[in-house]
């Protein structure tokens, strides 16, 4: 049994030096990839971009109305008639002989009928009542409001990406301390068994100790499947092969307090979501001078250049006659001016007007709201960073009592239940500093996001 259980160990311990040796080997993924990747490939991004590019599209001239159309036509037409004209009651007198006799009748075989025109049509708007230079006006703050959208896309994928990203980071800490943990509860059983044999303890040390491997055993291939989850997640947002193998950055830099203090001061100028109302408000004011445009006239002009040709059938009484339309030129100019169309204009401008006053009520909330958000974003962000630091203390302080007291169960001086309790408040307090560290940084990456910084400091 004893051999059993051995053997046992030996094969967990293996399967785990193989894949600490296989992950070994793979390529660092540094933040810098994973962002320039999540730009290229992520679908979400993909989707703003071509929504951005469909914004330019509308705002170019092209789609302005101030260019003139132009209308080409031609067309044909073919006919042929086969006719018989009778004459009844009609006669008519024999000039040789003078005897009358019946009209004869009229036969036309394949009377053809051919028509022919071509003809260009030129018009253009000279004057619209400003409509179209107000909607020119308002497609390219449409286009500016789409670039703020596409941004707000991207920050929000961004705080995603570095969501999993330091989820992995911190899944190849804990992977690491587990691993440490495994390899002293290990050495525990060599020692254990040693000493039963020179009878310096009983057989439950022994046992003890292979529970613990046991255990943290468990525990780390849980942390490897939980790591392999999470690169595969992370493989989704950039858009890659899901089995793809790769490290990542456990390093963190927080950035100086000064400088948050800077970016929190200019958050009514960069906060993405604020920059949106003020598009919106731009949009709506436009709106409404689009709407005052139906109260002026509008005044435009045509012009045509043409070519026909009209061949006739014969009939039984006419020959067949060419008509031919070398030229056909014609200009023309309108003016159109709506004195009343039931109200539509007015009520469209009030309308418009209201619109305006509900985007700016919109702004206040909104103002309001991104401020609280500042707010708590800081607050949690100073809580999380306090905790951090807390952490990292009780590190140092986990490790000399650990430290000491595998000096003290080396020695006889405590048992190995009170070296397993020191040993498992280590493990907690590293794996506690692991999680306040990515847990302030990503709060620190929301409070950027707030102050519309987010895209434009190094992490």
């Amino acid at each position: 049994m004893h051999q059993r259980m051995k053997d046992l160990y030996l094969s967990v311990l293996l399967l785990l030096l193989t894949t600490s040796t296989f992950f070994a080997q793979e390529n660092l993924l540094s933040k810098e990839e994973a962002i320039q990747l999540a730009l290229e490939n992520n679908f979400g991004i993909k989707v703003a971009k071509n929504q951005v590019a469909i914004a330019a599209n509308n705002k170019g001239v092209l789609n302005s109305g101030f260019l003139p159309t132009l209308t080409g036509s031609a067309t044909a037409n073919y006919g042929r008639n086969d006719n018989k004209i009778e004459f009844p009651g009609r006669v008519e007198t024999d000039p040789d002989t003078g005897i009358a006799q019946p009209f004869p009748d009229a036969e036309i075989y394949k009377a053809e009928a051919q028509n022919y025109s071509t003809a260009l049509t030129a018009n253009y708007t000279l004057f619209d009542g400003l409509g179209r230079f107000y909607n020119y006006k308002r497609l390219k703050e449409q286009y500016q409001l789409t670039e703020l959208q596409a941004r707000e896309t991207i920050e929000n994928t961004m705080l995603e990406l570095f969501s999993v990203y330091f989820e992995i980071a911190r899944l190849t800490e804990n992977e690491n301390v587990l691993q440490q943990t495994l390899e002293t509860s290990t050495q525990r059983i060599t020692r254990a068994e040693y000493a039963f044999e020179y009878g310096q303890n009983t057989k439950l040390d022994i046992l003890n100790a292979q529970v613990d491997v046991t255990n943290d055993s468990i525990n780390l291939l849980n942390a490897k499947q939980q790591l392999i989850n999470a690169k595969r997640d992370l493989s989704v947002l950039l858009n890659q092969d899901l089995n793809s193998v790769y490290e990542v950055d456990t390093l963190v830099n927080f950035i100086p307090k000064i400088q948050l203090e800077e970016y929190m001061s200019q958050v009514d100028l960069n906060n993405v979501v604020l920059l949106q109302t003020e598009k919106n408000l731009n949009i709506n004011a436009y709106d409404i001078k689009v709407s005052k445009s139906g109260y002026l006239p509008t005044l435009g002009v045509s012009g045509s250049y043409g070519w026909g040709l009209n061949q006739s059938a014969a009939s039984a009484f006419f020959p067949g006659t060419n008509n031919e339309n070398t030229r056909n030129f014609a200009l023309g100019a309108s003016l159109t001016w709506n004195l009343f169309d039931g109200g539509s204009t007015t009520v469209q401008v009030k309308n418009a007007k209201i619109a305006y006053e509900n985007q700016e009520f919109l702004k206040e909330q909104i103002l309001l709201e991104v401020n609280r958000d500042l707010q708590n974003a800081r607050t949690i962000y100073e809580n999380r960073l306090s905790i951090f630091q807390i952490q990292e203390q009780n590190v140092i302080t986990n490790i000399n009592n650990f430290e000491r007291s595998k000096e003290q169960f080396q020695l006889g001086q405590i048992t190995s239940i009170e070296f397993r309790q020191a040993q498992i408040n280590l493990l907690n307090a590293q794996t506690n500093k692991n999680l306040a560290k990515y847990d302030a940084k990503l709060a620190e990456l929301q409070l950027l996001q707030l102050t519309g910084q987010l895209l434009n400091v190094e992490l």
